[in-house]
């Protein structure tokens, strides 16, 4: 290996080498994205060659601005239903040509507050919902996208109401229930689920369209009554324009999609980064993923974004570059020339099948279990965006998730700790007390509290009821404010601890202050706090306040 290190015959061995592996790799994440991408456009409700389209120009353009070696983009479950709401509602009736021109003013708007969110360099965004809550969001996605395919399961076809009242209209319709479209579907559920046990990262969608349309075709199960996908146009997408009319109304969606779009996006790419590749960047992605969704929308496509399935199919199979991608692309371009009319023959009970077979992997009771053993707080943040999705709907769903994750931030923000410290007895090393470690000692008069966090308006009153608390319980007359894990001190922080001062000096007791670092050190000194104390009272660090301390009092104990 190290002769052939810097030769260029190793060099061109180890590259073709490369290329057959993203070949081999993209031929094999198309079996398994294509067939979804097209049951994907049928839960946005929309013509399966919409998911062809998609799974085409956006994979592309993200290939060559993506800062991920080997993230496969197109269409996603979560953006499928979403978009699929946003439509429902601009295009209640469900006309052909609207629904069109909705998607692509859908997707264009989608790409174009990403890519105004990286110039605005909001790659930070995507950690501002918290897991807890988007396991909840995720889970309500789940659970309505295979609701709203067990109607096609079923042959049953009814007005959409909400995720309750399509429970009872599901009930109502049963007897009306076509026994053939449910042993189609039956099958394929059967066929899909043991493939993915047994085959994990297979073409079972490939293989479960291949034999669906296949059935289609000898038993002629169009005229037995069997839904069928129907006319697909056999050539690439054509140029579709947005409609600037109606831009305002399909804004809150767009907002929606872009948010879940970049969520998942940075979510696969990381995933999926092997140690040796560039890191990913947020703001770059965003740019990617923005100009993916710009340019596809001008052809077509729905809303894209970077997915977890399609992109472990690309590593496990050994891709390490988005030649991968290249050759997806190229393979849905294929598909549109070539098998477009056969496509048209595929039971729709079969794609309900793959929609259900992959989006029931949202819903993780388990991870629900694992947040409640860790924090149960966030265990009911998780349960509430579950219910949001469920009771006010997938779009509403978000807002939901994000209010719930801003409360979370600030309750924990607003929410500083304030310790009681102490020596382990034998040694130097302060901590806070525990019942861990009953031994620890504390000193006559002498009371260390050491506040953690940011200290800012929101949590500076808490802090200082804690402080005045614990002042009173313990009496001292020296008290020494530990400010070692305080990183960030705010002006009405510094304001509350000014007064703070002064009052407790009325009842005889001294603060000191130790361990601040440069920043914190330099407002206290701003704010005039550091004149009122004076030098004598400012120390490096806690222990040489401990020293000081024991070294004055030490003559008046002997």
């Amino acid at each position: 290996m190290a002769s052939n290190e810097h030769s260029p015959v190793g060099d061109g061995r180890g590259a073709t080498a490369g290329f057959r592996l993203d070949v081999i790799a993209g031929l094999t994440a198309a079996a398994v994205v294509l067939p979804k991408a097209m049951a994907y456009a049928t839960v946005a409700g929309l013509p399966v060659s919409v998911g062809l389209y998609t799974a085409f120009v956006p994979m592309i353009i993200y290939a060559l601005l993506g800062t991920s070696r080997v993230l496969s983009v197109s269409s996603t479950t979560t953006l499928a239903i979403l978009a699929g709401t946003q439509l429902g509602l601009a295009v209640p009736d469900g006309d052909p040509g609207k629904l069109i021109t909705a998607t692509a003013t859908l997707t264009a708007m989608t790409g174009g507050l990403l890519i105004l969110a990286s110039l605005l360099r909001f790659g930070f965004v995507a950690n501002f919902i918290s897991s807890p809550v988007l396991i909840g969001f995720k889970a309500g996605i789940g659970l309505v996208i295979v609701l709203d395919q067990v109607p096609k399961l079923l042959g049953l076809h009814f007005t959409k109401e909400g995720f309750f009242r399509d429970i009872l209209s599901i009930a109502g319709h049963l007897s009306e229930t076509s026994l053939l479209t449910l042993a189609i579907a039956a099958a394929a559920l059967v066929a899909l689920l043991a493939m993915e046990r047994l085959w994990p990262h297979s073409p079972a969608p490939l293989l479960a369209v291949a034999a669906g349309i296949a059935l289609s075709w000898f038993a002629g199960l169009e005229a037995l009554g069997v839904s069928t996908v129907g006319f697909i146009p056999q050539s690439l997408p054509s140029i579709t324009l947005p409609s600037l009319g109606l831009a305002q109304e399909l804004l809150p969606g767009a907002l929606g999609i872009a948010l879940m779009s970049f969520t998942e996006t940075i979510a696969a790419g990381r995933a999926f980064a092997a140690p040796s590749d560039p890191p990913i960047r947020a703001n770059r992605e965003l740019l990617a993923t923005g100009a993916a969704n710009l340019g596809g929308a001008l052809f077509g496509a729905m809303s894209a974004g970077g997915g977890t399935s399609q992109t472990a199919v690309v590593r496990a199979v050994g891709g390490h570059s988005q030649v991968a991608s290249l050759v997806t692309a190229a393979a849905a371009a294929a598909t549109m020339l070539v098998l477009a009319p056969l496509l048209g023959l595929l039971p729709q009970a079969v794609l309900a099948a793959i929609v259900i077979v992959y989006s029931i992997g949202l819903i993780k009771p388990a991870d629900f279990w694992s947040v409640r053993k860790v924090r149960r707080m966030e265990f009911q943040w998780a349960l509430a965006a579950f219910l949001g999705v469920l009771l006010f709907g997938t779009l509403q769903g978000i807002i939901v998730a994000i209010v719930l994750s801003f409360i979370g931030l600030a309750r924990q923000a607003a929410s500083a700790k304030v310790y009681v410290v102490g020596r382990k007895r034998g040694t130097d090393r302060l901590r806070p007390l525990s019942p861990d470690h009953p031994d620890d000692e504390t000193f006559e008069g002498l009371l260390i509290l050491r506040p953690e966090g940011r200290l800012f308006f929101a949590n500076a009153q808490q802090v200082a009821d804690q402080a005045q608390m614990l002042v009173a319980k313990h009496k001292p007359k020296v008290l020494v404010l530990d400010m070692s894990r305080v990183f960030d001190i705010e002006y009405s922080a510094l304001q509350m601890m000014t007064e703070g001062e002064r009052r407790i000096s009325e009842h005889g007791v001294t603060v000191w202050l130790a361990e601040l670092n440069p920043d914190v050190l330099a407002y206290v000194r701003a704010s005039g706090f550091a004149d009122q104390l004076g030098p004598d009272r400012l120390f490096v660090n806690t222990r040489t306040a401990l020293q000081h301390y024991l070294a004055s009092t030490a003559p008046a104990a002997a």
